[in-house]
């Protein structure tokens, strides 16, 4: 079992429902197990984190990042966040949302490579 702040719970839903364009496009791809048959959950809670995409079978993280996450400040943020779905034997994934908008299809062949 995955740890689970439950002080998150209510940001999560907030989360779901004004997903950005870019999270509905892949969201559009990816949810009713339309990748091999794998499930995927949208603005999930882990440990202090909402993740953008999960994807348990895989044990598999999709980030979607806009523009802030490319300061200094905020890359290391990314970072530390990564290690520590790390450590809990979680992999992630990156895209830009110019990625998702300008390269769906390779988006999706390698969250498909992934599963």
């Amino acid at each position: 079992m995955l740890p689970y702040n439950k002080d998150l719970k209510e940001r999560s839903r907030g989360l779901r429902r004004n997903m950005t364009e870019a999270e509905k496009l892949l969201w559009s791809r990816i949810r009713k197990k339309q990748v091999k048959d794998y499930q995927f959950y949208r603005q999930r809670v882990i440990g202090n984190y909402i993740v953008d995409f999960y994807c348990p079978k895989a044990g598999l993280i999709v980030e979607l990042d806009g523009g802030q996450h490319y300061h200094p400040e905020d890359l290391k943020k990314d970072t530390l966040r990564d290690e520590y779905m790390e450590g809990l034997g979680l992999r992630t994934l990156r895209f830009s949302n110019n990625e998702i908008f300008g390269n769906l299809d390779i988006v999706m062949e390698k969250i498909y490579s992934c599963l």
